[in-house]
Order: C-alpha cells, then structure tokens, then sequence
C-alpha cells in the first residue's frame, strides 16, 4: 500500500533515510552565496529599507504567512529581477516526489516557485514568521527533489520573513546539498545580502 506524507511534516532525516541526501559542508561546494555579489544601488537600499520598516511595524502582531509573501517576499523577487523575463512566477504548485522502489509518495505544494524553461530553478519557501526555517528547510529540498531531472544545479530559499536561509542541490548518484549562514532581518546588512545573493542566483541561472 502506497504511503502518501505530507511535504510539511517531513524531516531531514526522512529525506536522508529515504532519497540518500547528503548535506555537503564543504563551503566550496556552495560558494556562489558568497561571491562575485555586486553592490546595490542606493534606490535598491531604500527600497529594502521600506521593506525592513514595514516588516518591523506589522510584526508587532502575528504574521501570516501571506503577509510575509507580500511585505517581504514580494519586493525581494521584484528587486532581484525574477518577475521578468527570462522568469515567470507560478505559485501554490503542487509537487510530488515519488520514492524509487519504496511505497512512499511525498505530496505538498509550493508557495512561490521562480520557472525558467520549464525547469524548477528557485524555490522560495515562505512560512509563517513564528516557525523556525527547520521546518521548511526539509520542506523546500523535498519540492527541489521533485524538479525534473536535470544536471543543472537547483537553488532555494527558505524564508519566515525575519530569517533567511538559501540552498543549493545536485543530483548526481544521490542528491546532495549545501546551505548558506542563516540571515536575520534585524542584523544591519542582512537584509542587503539576500538581496545580493537572490540577484547572484538569478544571474547564473539565466543564462543556463
């Protein structure tokens, strides 16, 4: 009998136990969130300065997850180019990830997926701004495993709104991934730095 899991309660363990996904610590094999980053404009540091001011006006109450899409998220894609060609937005798409040889079927859906060429190339997860990106790290590795198959390199980034965490996965005899330090919406610069390495990606993935 087929054993169907949702996305959001799965773990890095279950990822590891049932795709062999292997964490890579090795700074190399994800360098590209620490170089060749390019200035920002000073219209690009106003505008994240607008953001970083809402975001800290409304998180005095609870946010939702949508709100963290539309205050955050939103200027961030818009900023970094990937409402624009050669990139379009599709979002809540339904992924599912199929175990070779197990009775196991992971289902969930996507909050904000960047597409290029048919090719899922940027994940980008949001989650309510309490919950820890823990949760969603496992959550967006399992949708970039459902990409099709491809020898090019996959990036995410998981995001509550206040912390920011970007991924990268290959898939070669088995999956492997890297992850950048954890960016944290209060610390001075932080927020510039997402912003430079979401326009980094974006520059290398379109031009594959």
């Amino acid at each position: 009998m087929v054993q169907a899991i949702s996305a959001e309660k799965v773990t890095l363990y279950d990822l590891e136990q049932q795709f062999g996904l292997i964490q890579v610590e090795n700074e190399s094999f994800f360098s590209e969130w620490q170089t060749d980053l390019l200035p920002l404009t000073e219209a690009e540091q106003q505008r994240l300065e607008r953001v970083r001011s809402a975001y800290e006006n409304l998180a005095r109450r609870s946010i939702l997850e949508n709100t963290v899409n539309l205050v955050v998220v939103s200027p961030l894609l818009d900023l970094a180019g990937l409402f624009f060609p050669p990139f379009y937005i599709s979002t809540e798409v339904e992924a599912q990830v199929e175990v070779v040889d197990r009775d196991t079927i992971i289902r969930g859906k996507i909050d904000v997926l960047v597409i290029k060429e048919q090719l899922w190339i940027l994940v980008i997860e949001s989650k309510q701004a309490e919950l820890s990106l823990k949760v969603g790290i496992p959550q967006a590795l399992t949708y970039m495993l459902a990409a099709p198959s491809s020898q090019r390199s996959l990036y995410g980034m998981v995001t509550n709104g206040s912390n920011f965490v970007f991924l990268k996965l290959e898939r070669q005899e088995f999956p492997y991934y890297g992850r950048s330090r954890e960016f944290v919406l209060e610390n001075r610069g932080d927020l510039e730095s997402v912003l430079q390495v979401m326009k980094r990606l974006a520059t290398l993935v379109g031009v594959e």
